[in-house]
């Protein structure tokens, strides 16, 4: 017992170094998101609504590939542990085709619905063109945004977590950059009592576009030329023609991913509609309780991309003992992070939200709901890491099905019967997001305790290289 303790914990460096560049490339996000949109919303109202109007496309167009993106991770990660160089090279001239398919074939779709999916949105006539404008900008590099979350996620296969999170960071800083240029007018600024003037272009909406664009395309670049010169997995000299050995097994992990992320994202849709119903103060309320949220799920899922590319290496090396000691050390690591993640949330709930409202009301709501979900933290933290092991493995059914019940069972006929049939509010509705959580801790658990996410307990490999599966 003591020899088993002693492992576990020699593996806790190899967990932070991978987790680490993950959580501060979250984090990063989160900070210039929040910068991104006290920027923007500087304009105007108007502005704020145009460039989020179709958010929720945003998340439905990333989920999808995002979901490709996982179908190599686990193929790579497998193959790098089994010390397959050739089939971890072939995998990723694979996943350079796939991002050459997917990135012209999004391309095409998102800019010929461009003009119709404000209206779908049902954006307010008055701000639909400028709406359309900028989504129809944001989505022009859709290739070079397609290299950087797969490429991403296939380095982030071989271990290496810094390269990603290295050009997300440029990215984000090049972005603000620009918007700092584009959105405003040539102004007059005075600094210890000497004044300069900064130069702008006065785009508004249509230069924070510009800005989110270029930011995009210089970050496929970047992550494609890591790529190529990675000594593990640069694609040289390998063939790009299809090949289905490869991509077969790689499809077949990512499409219950794709179908799980749009489920989801179709119930946030219907979430968030059945919240607008409530009225200004809960919506304005749900929104800020969400975005100060975002940044506490934060070591989440940085524990859970290191959880998928070790797990995924175990597997892959067919060590049945570190699979199984890193899956205890990275549940516990996760657990102990979102119980003082969830405790800061619940004490410092309040402060939180009121740096975005100055409304007593708004402020009392959202640190509410804020201090009732900080609670359920370490369940939903627990949940996330299973999720991990299980995209390490390739196992994405299990995944797929847990989270739609989840959804569409609790979380959306629940706050449809609480919100829409006894008119309960706000509270009623994070009660059954809550109840979401804490249906999925208990799917994912059981399936973790019955050893099912574990393809070695049976003595399979999840993915054979040669293209079979064991899913």
């Amino acid at each position: 017992m003591i020899k088993q303790k002693r492992f576990s914990l020699s593996l806790l460096p190899t967990i932070l170094i991978l987790a680490w560049p993950t959580m501060l490339e979250q984090l990063l996000q989160t900070a210039v998101q929040y910068i991104d949109t006290a920027m923007v919303g500087s304009i105007g109202d108007y502005a704020t609504a145009a460039v989020g109007s179709t958010t929720t496309v945003n998340w439905l167009v990333n989920s999808t590939i995002q979901a490709i993106g996982i179908g190599f991770l686990a193929y790579i990660a497998q193959a790098h542990g089994a010390r397959d160089g050739e089939s971890v090279r072939r995998a990723s001239a694979q996943a350079v085709l796939t991002t050459l398919v997917t990135g012209a074939l999004f391309t095409v779709i998102t800019l010929a619905l461009s003009s119709y999916i404000p209206l779908w949105m049902q954006v307010d006539g008055s701000i639909s063109t400028l709406a359309a404008q900028y989504f129809f900008i944001i989505y022009a590099p859709m290739l070079p945004r397609t290299a950087t979350i797969i490429f991403g996620a296939i380095l982030r296969a071989v271990g290496d977590t810094k390269t990603p999170m290295l050009v997300g960071l440029t990215v984000n800083i090049l972005n603000v950059l620009l918007n700092f240029f584009l959105i405003f007018d040539t102004r007059q600024y005075t600094v210890f009592s000497h004044s300069f003037t900064v130069y702008g272009a006065g785009l508004g909406v249509i230069g924070a576009a510009i800005a989110s664009a270029v930011a995009f395309t210089a970050g496929g670049i970047l992550i494609t030329v890591a790529l190529w010169r990675h000594k593990d997995l640069s694609p040289r000299g390998r063939s790009i023609k299809p090949d289905f050995h490869v991509l077969r097994p790689c499809m077949r992990i990512a499409l219950p991913n794709m179908l799980q992320r749009f489920g989801t994202c179709l119930g946030y849709v219907a979430f968030a509609s059945m919240i607008n119903s409530l009225g200004d103060i809960s919506t304005a309320a749900h929104t800020i309780a969400n975005t100060v949220e975002s940044a506490f799920y934060i070591p989440g899922y940085g524990m859970q991309a290191a959880a998928s590319t070790l797990t995924g290496n175990a597997l892959g090396a067919k060590d049945g003992k570190r699979m199984k000691e890193l899956a205890r050390l990275l549940v516990l690591i996760e657990v102990a992070l979102m119980i003082v993640s969830g405790a800061l949330l619940f004490i410092f709930a309040p402060q939180m939200a009121g740096i975005f409202s100055d409304s007593p009301e708004v402020i009392s709501l959202a640190a509410t709901v804020l201090q009732m979900v900080a609670v359920s933290e370490p369940i939903f933290g627990a949940a996330i890491i299973i999720e991990g092991l299980l995209h390490g493995v390739g196992k994405t059914a299990a995944p797929f099905i847990f989270n739609i019940i989840g959804m569409w069972g609790i979380r959306i006929v629940g706050t449809f019967i609480c919100t829409q049939l006894f008119s309960l509010g706000l509270i009623s509705a994070w009660a059954c997001m809550i109840g979401h959580n804490l249906l999925l801790f208990i799917m994912f658990l059981a399936y973790y305790l019955s050893g099912k996410w574990n393809p070695l307990n049976n003595g399979k490999n999840s993915i054979n290289i040669q293209g079979e599966t064991n899913a």
